[in-house]
């Protein structure tokens, strides 16, 4: 009896720490699958303060994208080590690039400001009874002038109706000898509009909109205060009319000229038309700006309305180009055809920016600012070729000799990074390594830029803009913005008063009749355009 207890107790025993073990597996099995749980948690909370900390420097924080000085430890992109006596055509003595300090620009004088204006004197006298000697009662004469103070005066704008009255002339032979007198008109310029609108006045409503940003229903209250009631529907049909009718021309002929550039740049944004057949008013259409490079040419730049982002609107408008085109990462761009397409550093740079953590601007140890410090070399390699004022060829070959290393470098750091997936930096990573066929085509001719900054600046000027008037009420509306733009952007950039030359070229009234070099006389860099309308300094 006593053996078979024992047996009993031994198999009960080996149940038990049977049951011990698997409860340990299942236990351990748990304690996996938690542990699991908590790392995947963990790597959530980590993604979810990311995107805290980028929204709250995205609303509170400063724009800017400028990194803060590097502290030792860094990586070092000091380009005074490097020599450039390689580089064709450059001294023989070794140049040696020495980092700015920050200097505060010299204050420009008020003399120097106001040297184009027109000068009043107001000479203070003294009253005729005053004139006498207060000891002797002898008239007192003027012995010398003093300059006491300068001030700037504001003339406001005013209104005047200009009457436009035909003088008939006859012939006072004919009347008596001839059956039918001969009478004679004399010919009055033809309207602009069939309005009473001139083009000074449609010129100020264009600039006021498009360059200063005053949406039609503010200017309207404006008009009031020169005591005249101009409705913003009469300057909405007003703008439409002149740029249908005058304004496309000269913006057809940019957009012929754009297509001949061996360079263009492209750049879109949201705009909401409320009145688009087919389309809910909530509907998003686009403004696209196309222009042209930094090759030294007279800059173009060229809105364009669709109700679309896709990239048939670029294959569209850049038909017959062939050239180098910067765009960002956006893919409809590969529609278009016959191109080559460059990589813009400034958004590769802007994604791992963005990817860093709060705090971390200085760590060189964060990969976020290693892909930042890589596009800065390269961006401080442009910025010293032109300081320097290389030539085109000097240009092409220290891009070889010390860009494409930088590129080859960043790209290989690229493959050997394994970011957390869905991480901002994952985002950064991805983004880069899609660019990296179109990296290194700036490599090839050294016109072409390193981002598409210069469109992106235009583009920022319509997106203000559009902060003040927020819709376009019809496609037509739309497509006369994006024509309006066109041309306020193009003198602008070109260095002219853009009032002076809408209204100059609303006066000369351009139509599809005239021949290219008619339209030639147009253009903002034309001499004489140049000196009627270029901004008095």
């Amino acid at each position: 009896m006593s053996v078979d207890a024992k047996d009993i107790l031994i198999r009960e025993l080996k149940d038990s720490l049977n049951e011990q073990r698997e409860l340990n597996k299942t236990l351990q099995s748990a304690l996996n699958i938690s542990n699991i749980q908590v790392q995947e948690l963990t790597v959530q909370v980590k993604l979810l303060n990311e995107q805290i900390d980028y929204m709250k420097r995205k609303l509170f924080g400063s724009s800017r994208e400028k990194m803060e000085q590097q502290t030792d430890g860094q990586l070092s992109f000091n380009l005074s080590d490097e020599s450039d006596e390689t580089i064709e055509e450059l001294p023989a003595a070794e140049e040696e690039i020495v980092v700015k300090k920050h200097i505060r620009k010299k204050k420009v004088t008020f003399a120097e400001k106001t040297k184009n204006l027109p000068v009043e004197i107001r000479e203070i006298t003294l009253p005729e009874e005053e004139q006498i000697c207060s000891i002797c009662g002898t008239h007192l004469e003027v012995i010398g002038k003093e300059t006491v103070r300068k001030e700037l005066e504001y003339i406001p704008a005013t209104l005047k109706v200009v009457e436009y009255v035909s003088v008939h002339y006859g012939c006072p032979k004919c009347k008596i000898d001839e059956e039918k007198p001969n009478i004679i008109h004399a010919p009055v310029p033809p309207a602009l509009l069939r309005s009473y609108a001139s083009p000074s006045i449609v010129a100020w409503v264009i600039y006021s909109k498009y360059v200063n940003g005053m949406p039609l229903y503010r200017q309207e209250k404006d008009w009031l205060q020169y005591g005249f009631e101009l409705s913003r529907a009469t300057m909405a049909n007003w703008v439409i009319e002149c740029t249908d009718k005058y304004l496309r021309v000269l913006y057809e002929f940019y957009h012929k000229l754009l297509l001949s550039r061996e360079f263009a740049m492209a750049d879109e944004s949201p705009i909401q038309v409320l009145k688009e057949e087919g389309r809910e008013a909530t509907a998003k259409s686009y403004m696209w700006l196309f222009r042209s490079g930094e090759d030294d040419t007279p800059p173009i730049v060229l809105y364009k309305y669709a109700s679309t982002r896709r990239g048939d609107v670029a294959k569209e408008f850049l038909k017959g180009f062939n050239g180098y085109l910067m765009a960002d990462g956006y893919t409809g761009y590969n529609k278009v055809q016959d191109i080559k397409r460059c990589c813009c550093f400034a958004h590769i740079r802007r994604y791992f920016f963005d990817a860093i953590p709060k705090g971390k601007n200085r760590d060189i140890s964060c990969p976020a600012v290693q892909g930042v410090e890589y596009c800065d070399k390269l961006f401080a390699y442009e910025r010293h070729f032109k300081e320097k004022g290389y030539s085109y060829k000097q240009i092409k070959n220290g891009r070889l000799k010390k860009e494409k290393p930088v590129i080859e470098a960043f790209l290989s750091w690229l493959e050997k990074q394994k970011p957390i997936k869905g991480s901002k930096f994952a985002t950064a990573v991805t983004y880069a390594l899609n660019r990296k066929e179109h990296m290194m085509t700036y490599l090839e001719d050294c016109r072409c830029s390193l981002s598409n900054n210069l469109s992106e600046q235009k583009m920022k000027s319509y997106v203000i803009g559009r902060k003040g008037w927020l819709f376009s009420d019809s496609p037509e509306g739309a497509e006369a913005s994006a024509i309006s733009y066109s041309i306020a952007e193009t003198a602008l950039a070109n260095g002219l008063n853009v009032y002076k030359y809408i209204t100059y070229v609303l006066e000369k009234r351009p139509t599809e009749e005239m021949a290219d070099s008619e339209l030639e006389k147009l253009l903002p860099w034309n001499d004489k355009v140049f000196e009627i309308c270029k901004i008095e300094r």
